[in-house]
């Protein structure tokens, strides 16, 4: 059982990020491999004031760091780690029944 208020807030903060899609896809694509801004917001189909909003979520969150690079700066993941929580969460996702829905989801507006 977690209890040490760290842990929770990591965890919470993880969650936070994992829980808007163009996050997650950033995420994902930066687990293959780091990237630059530009190439981030053409691969993912959206545009560079929008994809700054969320990389600044994901810095904030602790989840990505900025390398500079010349004149460009460079985005990748904290720790590789991540990369592999990732991977680890999108195989439990998968193995979920997808059938199955929240019963407080219509009421509460959640899932």
């Amino acid at each position: 059982m977690l209890t040490v208020a760290s842990d929770i807030e990591g965890l919470a903060r993880f969650g936070r990020a994992l829980a808007d899609p163009i996050r997650c896809r950033l995420l994902l694509a930066l687990r293959e491999a780091p990237a630059y801004p530009s190439d981030l917001a053409e691969a993912l189909g959206i545009s560079r004031t929008r994809l700054s909003n969320h990389l600044a979520c994901l810095r904030d969150c602790g989840l990505v760091v900025t390398v500079p690079d010349g004149r460009r700066t460079r985005y990748e993941l904290a720790d590789e780690r991540l990369g592999s929580a990732l991977g680890d969460l999108r195989s439990a996702v998968v193995a979920v029944e997808t059938d199955r829905t929240c019963p407080d989801a219509e009421t509460k507006g959640c899932c």
